[in-house]
């Protein structure tokens, strides 16, 4: 049988009811723009997740206080307050595979200048945390050792904070009040944006650890010591040094559980990967449904339209058509329909995703390989789908077929 000429007759009985085709078809449109819609967000969450990872570098470590458990009760991380300067210190001074040490403690606070307010993060780091991060000074400068040691009361504002608080006025000199207590501006942070939707970077005050924990939080402990390595080959060697010498200095015994946590950059970056994948699978499997759906209506209309056609199916047999040449006509005819769908479903998902893309300004990322997953998988529905009713029309008996009314 020729394929161009099937083609053509499967066309032509589609197009005999457009309106039924095309409704039938909806389903695989809908299945096929919903699947590269979320694989393209997904690929787009993906990809700005590790522009800013990569912003931040790959030799950056945190240490973080650990789980503290008492009478078989665990309070979970961060439960311990065991982490001190002294520590972030003897980091510095003891392992020659450290580069920079900030001391960081945090807390959130509403921030006033004259008749306006913003409520932000306020984070105490020490005088490296700008090398450690990245971080560029856009106005101003960064406080000094000597600012830190001495708990001056300045403070760095980030990008969203400035812009709240003096809305482009100069605010280098300017006095705001954090919890009522008075910090003269020194600086302005260069916008970063936000990390990956978790939370905006710009919005937060950058002030010297020992400001925060004397006038604002009244605590001695500090909350995690972020650190960068020398190189990005020697982070396990910082890791392990770090590591000896934290249980040296909180005098843990062999076997005991550490009452610290130090990660690293790719760590965390490998573990927000697999929980974008996860989420991904399970929005692309939510999206399969509809294809499936889409493939139940394609079964449903041409097992009408077997029905509708037992007349024209007899007297294609009477005239020397074969079984196998009713099965590939009837089997063209869901696949054509099934494709055509997956084409205007194609279309559906990139303009899906491009609308997305600017109303709710999330960065998208339409793969090649997710288009032709899709257009195949749609592909499959048809045949799956189409068989039965391809093969039940094939199997009619001609006489009774020519007797149909």
């Amino acid at each position: 049988m020729n394929i161009m000429r099937t083609i053509r007759v499967a066309l032509r009985a589609l197009g005999r009811n457009k309106m039924r085709s095309f409704l039938t078809a909806l389903g695989i449109i809908i299945g096929v723009g919903a699947v590269i819609a979320t694989v393209s967000i997904g690929e787009g969450a993906k990809r700005e997740v590790e522009k800013r990872f990569e912003e931040m570098g790959t030799n950056l470590l945190y240490v973080r206080p650990g789980s503290q458990s008492f009478r078989g009760r665990s309070y979970g991380g961060g439960s311990f307050q065991t982490l001190t300067d002294d520590d972030a210190r003897a980091i510095q001074e003891k392992c020659d595979a450290v580069q920079y040490v900030s001391p960081s403690v945090s807390g959130r606070a509403q921030v006033v200048y004259q008749n306006k307010n913003w409520n932000t993060s306020v984070n105490g780091v020490g005088e490296h945390y700008m090398e450690i991060g990245n971080w560029t000074v856009e106005e101003g400068t960064f406080f000094d050792e000597n600012m830190v040691r001495s708990g001056q009361k300045v403070a760095v504002l980030g990008n969203e904070v400035n812009q709240n608080l003096f809305e482009g006025a100069d605010p280098i000199g300017q006095i705001i009040r954090i919890k009522k207590i008075p910090f003269r501006v020194i600086g302005v942070l260069e916008s970063k944006g936000e990390a990956g939707g978790w939370f905006n970077r710009d919005d937060m005050i950058l002030i010297p650890y020992t400001t925060a924990q004397r006038r604002l939080l009244g605590i001695t402990h500090i909350s995690s010591i972020d650190i960068s390595a020398v190189s990005s080959s020697r982070t396990e060697e910082a890791m392990t040094q770090i590591e000896d010498l934290l249980r040296i200095r909180h005098k843990i015994a062999p076997g005991a559980e550490d009452d610290f946590n130090v990660r690293n950059i790719a760590d965390i970056a490998e573990s927000a990967a697999e929980s974008r994948d996860a989420l991904k699978i399970l929005l692309g499997g939510i999206a399969s449904v509809s294809l499936l759906v889409g493939g139940i209506g394609i079964m449903n209309i041409m097992l009408v339209s077997v029905t509708e056609r037992i007349r024209e199916i007899g007297i294609r047999m009477s005239v020397g058509a074969r079984e196998k040449d009713i099965l590939f006509q009837f089997l063209t005819e869901a696949i054509v329909l099934s494709l055509l769908g997956g084409l205007l479903g194609i279309g559906a998902g990139v303009f899906g995703s491009t609308l997305i893309s600017k109303l709710a300004d999330w960065q998208t990322l339409v793969s090649l390989w997710s288009i032709i997953v899709a257009f195949l998988f749609s592909a499959i529905v048809g045949v799956f789908f189409g068989f039965y009713p391809a093969r039940k029309a094939s199997k009619l008996d001609p006489i009774e077929a020519l007797r149909y009314e």
